[in-house]
Formats: structure tokens, C-alpha cells, sequence
């Protein structure tokens, strides 16, 4: 196939988006008091999270606002951040519950790992990155590449703050893509062909232990992006899975130099209460190394969504929310640090 320039509008530089406040909602206090009317509606509803849907977390006007968040990461600058949530007030339980019911205002819930965690938390769980059946929210301390989650879009909500480090930093993938297609379309064109990713232990039980998603697609006048470097290396631990060609990596190695490029990427320093939200087939996320804390009440310690959006209604079939042995399960995630 011969790749074009796909989603202009969709195509910033970190020049275009310098003043941060174009891309941050602070909420007022007239949000607030509407979050906390809508935390105790939803308390009020029973003790499950997981029942809470949006009608169970009514925000009159702040939805209105919400609403042209999610339009804007869909058509328009793909990542965003809520910020000005006085998080201290809250228990994690509650603030865990307010960001449940923002995130039910700009999505359904998706199931994150075979858990079927619709909620999730990232901070330091003890695993190694070295450990192949590992997962990113359970790795502590060191930095993580560019890349994107199995979702439309994916939130974090930030309870507390590392000692040091520990930035969230995007990039975006369809300046990328764009400026890959100007100047090496070898190389665009490559990766719309399909590359190996590894479960990591989580497949489907006596089912293959990798599976195929190219990084570029086209569908629908869209460009859909799904770039996880680590699990597409980690493919090659598996002898039938197909070996990477050199040129395959010259590709990779290209688009995390672009990423790391400051011309295609914006660094925020999430405060506690803040929460990010990002388009994950326009957008791609990483963080800075960190040093965390060492009492546990005090850890770097942040809470996940994986979101179905409905201002998507095509997608590719690989980028679909189907039902699959991660969805047989409805949970979350239940580490308690703040005790």
C-alpha cells in the first residue's frame, strides 16, 4: 500500500500547544460542588463502583464541558488534563469513585489485563520489567518508553506524586506518521504491515502466546496507532513467533527517535487530584524515571481507565471492544497504599 497524510487537524508540534492551559479543564468551584453532589448520589446508590454508570454520577454542567473534551480527544488534539481537584479531601475510595464517574462521562469501561480490571492502579507492585508476563502499572521506578494502551482512550488520575520524577510526557503519533510519510514512506509502509506482540502470559488458555497488529492503520479516513515497542520484542521469546527483520527496527528506532524529539512531545508534571486523559490511536504516552517514597502511604501511586468513546463508531476489528477471555471477568483493581 502506498501510506498518505492522514487526521491534519489532529497534527500539532509541541510549538502549536505551548501554553498548557489550551489543553488543561481547571475546574472551578462550581465543578467541585458538583463533583461532590454526585459523589454522594452515586454513595447513595450502593458500595459497588462498578454499578456506577453516568446517570448514577449526575454533573449538569460540568458534563457539557466533558463532552467537548472528549470531541476534542477524538477530532482534535488527542490528550488532555483535568486539574484542580482538591484530592486531599477525599479517601482514595472516593477520590477512586470520582474518577469513575468522570471517566463514565467520556466512555464505557474496557477491561484492562485477564483480570478483567475495568479499574486499575499503576504504582510499584514489585515486578521487573525483565519479567516477561509483566505489565506497565506494575513496574516501579524506572522510565517507560513511548507507546499505547489496548484502548480508545486511556486515563490516569494521579493520587500521589513520586519523591522525584516519575513526568508523564505524549507524543504525538500522527505527526509522526505524517512526517514518516513525507520523508521515509519505505519505512511508513512497513509499519502498516503486521508486527508480533506478546501476550505476556495473558492469552487466551492453549491459544497463541502472540498475536499480529500493525503499528499504522488506515480506516475510515482515520489513522488508528497501536505502538508498544517492549511486547513487540518480547514477541521474539516465542520460536514460532516470526523473527523482526533489521529493517523492522530501523523503523521502530525511528519513531522513538521522533517521539523523543521535544518538536513532537509535551511533558506534564501531574499534581495529586490531577487526572490525564489520551487519545490512544493519535497519542503516545510514557514517564520519566522516578524515585519513589519509601513508606507505602506515600508511593508514587496513580489510578487507571481504559475507555470506549462513543464519538468513534467505525473502528478496525483489531481496535474493537469485543467480547474476549479478559472480558469474562468485571473487577478492579483492590491495592489499598493509603493505610
Amino acid at each position: 500500500m502506498t501510506p498518505r497524510i492522514l487526521e491534519t487537524a489532529s497534527d500539532w508540534r509541541a510549538s502549536d500547544i505551548a501554553d498548557e492551559e489550551g489543553w488543561t479543564l481547571r475546574l472551578s468551584a462550581a465543578d467541585v460542588a458538583e463533583i461532590d453532589a454526585a459523589l454522594a448520589h452515586a454513595k447513595a446508590k450502593g458500595s459497588d463502583l462498578l454499578d456506577v454508570t453516568k446517570v448514577d454520577f449526575p454533573l449538569p454542567l460540568l458534563a457539557g464541558k466533558l463532552a467537548r473534551l472528549e470531541d476534542d480527544l477524538i477530532n482534535g488534539r488527542g490528550f488532555c488534563r483535568i486539574a484542580g481537584l482538591p484530592v486531599e479531601r477525599y479517601s482514595d475510595d472516593d477520590a477512586s469513585l470520582i474518577y469513575w464517574g468522570i471517566g463514565m462521562h467520556l466512555g464505557k469501561p474496557w477491561p484492562q489485563n485477564k483480570h478483567g480490571h475495568l479499574l486499575g492502579d499503576v504504582t510499584d507492585q514489585g515486578k521487573s520489567g525483565a519479567d516477561p508476563t509483566s505489565r506497565g502499572n506494575e513496574i516501579g521506578g524506572v522510565a517507560f518508553p513511548y507507546h499505547s494502551d489496548g484502548s480508545d482512550l486511556v486515563g490516569l488520575m494521579c493520587l500521589r506524586k513520586a519523591k522525584s520524577g516519575g513526568i508523564s510526557t505524549v507524543a504525538n503519533a500522527v505527526a509522526i506518521h505524517n512526517e514518516l510519510v513525507r520523508t521515509r514512506p519505505d519505512l511508513a509502509a512497513l509499519l502498516y504491515e503486521p508486527q508480533p506482540y506478546d501476550y505476556r502470559g495473558e492469552q487466551p488458555e492453549g491459544g497463541q502466546p502472540f498475536y499480529f497488529v500493525p503499528v499504522f492503520t488506515e480506516h475510515g479516513g482515520r489513522l488508528f496507532v497501536r505502538y508498544i515497542r517492549p511486547y513487540i520484542e518480547s514477541s521474539q521469546r516465542h520460536a514460532d513467533a516470526p523473527r523482526l527483520s533489521a529493517k523492522a527496527r530501523e523503523a521502530f528506532d525511528l519513531v522513538d527517535a521522533m517521539c523523543a524529539d521535544p518538536a513532537f512531545n509535551v511533558y506534564m508534571d501531574l499534581e495529586p487530584g490531577d487526572m490525564q486523559f489520551v487519545n490512544n490511536y493519535h497519542v503516545l504516552h510514557a514517564r520519566t524515571a522516578y524515585e519513589d517514597w519509601p513508606e507505602r502511604n506515600r508511593k508514587r501511586h496513580l489510578k487507571r481507565l481504559w475507555l470506549e468513546t462513543a464519538q468513534l463508531t467505525d473502528r478496525p476489528e483489531r481496535f474493537r471492544n469485543f467480547s474476549s477471555h479478559w472480558s469474562k471477568n468485571r473487577t478492579k483493581s483492590e491495592l489499598k497504599m493509603d493505610a
